[in-house]
């Protein structure tokens, strides 16, 4: 298939979901860190959609940078007409590392994955340092969160610079074990704040 490029322009004329071709990737939103407790994609908030307009919706972390050493950026969703980000999930994570002094390793992370839990789900599974070249990136990819029959699965891969000097490839996969409907989005690290970074969002038509 041959690659489809937009502008500015072209993506604003575009009035519907129909007239975009398939596969195609649409800007949402983005949201810039600046020493904030959280980045939250909030249904209405901003021109933040999350509804039945795309199939596939896909968030890119880029250089997300923690106020404290030692972190690990996690997510959470929220149910259509929920209140707070705490829904039940089930996931699996693991991680290959190698150091600056040529350790490494590949293992499964019990710590990093939920089993019906609800508090917010690792993306990166080891603590991400906050040295002024250190963060995090990846790409989520959240599948058809309007939908009322089924779970909703998402899969994240990234790679960040830890406190200890070591690169961390990152793979989490799992699904919010709800039929209702997922609008909303959080982002925050374990603790601390988002000192930096941006976190986009797009739709896959």
């Amino acid at each position: 298939m041959a690659l489809v490029k937009y502008n500015n322009n072209s993506i604003s004329a575009v009035t519907s979901a129909s007239s975009i071709p398939s596969g195609a990737l649409v800007p949402i939103k983005t949201l810039t860190a600046s020493s904030s407790s959280t980045l939250s994609f909030v249904d209405g908030s901003n021109d933040v959609v999350l509804d039945n307009t795309y199939p596939i919706y896909k968030f890119e972390l880029i250089n997300v940078h923690p106020a404290t050493d030692g972190q690990k950026i996690t997510f959470q969703g929220n149910a259509s007409g929920g209140s707070g980000f705490n829904e039940t999930i089930t996931s699996t994570s693991f991680d290959a590392e190698h150091s600056e002094g040529d350790a490494s390793s590949f293992s499964y992370n019990t710590s990093g994955d939920q089993a019906q839990g609800t508090a917010y789900q690792p993306l990166s599974q080891n603590n991400v340092g906050n040295d002024n070249d250190q963060s995090a990136v990846g790409t989520l990819f959240l599948f058809n969160p309007s939908s009322t029959t089924f779970v909703k699965h998402f899969i994240y891969t990234g790679n960040s610079l830890n406190s200890g000097d070591y690169n961390s490839n990152d793979f989490v996969a799992g699904y919010f074990n709800t039929t209702s409907a997922i609008d909303e989005i959080s982002f925050k690290f374990e603790s601390g704040n988002i000192d930096a970074g941006d976190i986009c969002l797009y739709g896959i038509a």
